[in-house]
Formats: C-alpha cells, sequence, structure tokens
C-alpha cells in the first residue's frame, strides 16, 4: 500500500505511571465511544520518527501517532473545518 493511501490514523500513549492516567471511559450503552485522558506532562520534544510518527515527548510521557509533517502543513483552514464536520 502507497503512503499516499493511508487513510486510518493510529496512535499510541506510553505513560511513565499509571497515576498519570486521568481518565479511561469504555461506555456500555449504545454509543462505542472511548475516552482516554491523561497527561505526558511538560513538553520535552515533538519530532518526527521516519518521516511518518509525530512523537510528542513529555516528562511523563510519550504520545505518537502516524502523522508526516507534510500532511500538517498542506491542509488549510476550510480543509480542517470540512474535515472536522465529516461523519465517521
Amino acid at each position: 500500500m502507497d503512503k499516499t493511501e493511508i487513510k486510518e490514523r493510529f496512535f499510541s500513549v506510553e505513560l511513565n505511571s499509571k497515576t498519570h492516567l486521568k481518565n479511561v471511559t469504555l461506555t456500555n450503552g449504545s454509543y462505542d465511544n472511548v475516552l482516554v485522558e491523561g497527561t505526558i506532562g511538560e513538553l520535552l520534544e515533538a519530532t518526527f520518527v521516519e518521516d511518518e510518527i509525530l512523537e510528542v515527548t513529555g516528562k511523563k510521557g510519550v504520545l505518537r501517532i502516524n502523522l508526516t509533517e507534510t500532511e500538517i502543513k498542506k491542509q488549510t483552514p476550510d480543509e480542517v473545518k470540512t474535515n472536522e464536520n465529516t461523519v465517521h
């Protein structure tokens, strides 16, 4: 699969301690929503790993998502609004 064909985004959160996890909600009702909240602490660094993973490193953990620098820069404000209004 070509990199431009990737539609889904994957993420991972690695925390130094479970005490940095504020909330995890898995609903049991009619909604399939999942909420994960916590803190990675004070920002230490935000870099691109292997040109296709944004890695945000804090004092308390790391957040990673497969997103390239080009993808971040190419969206106009109108495109962002359109994407926010898209039903998933």
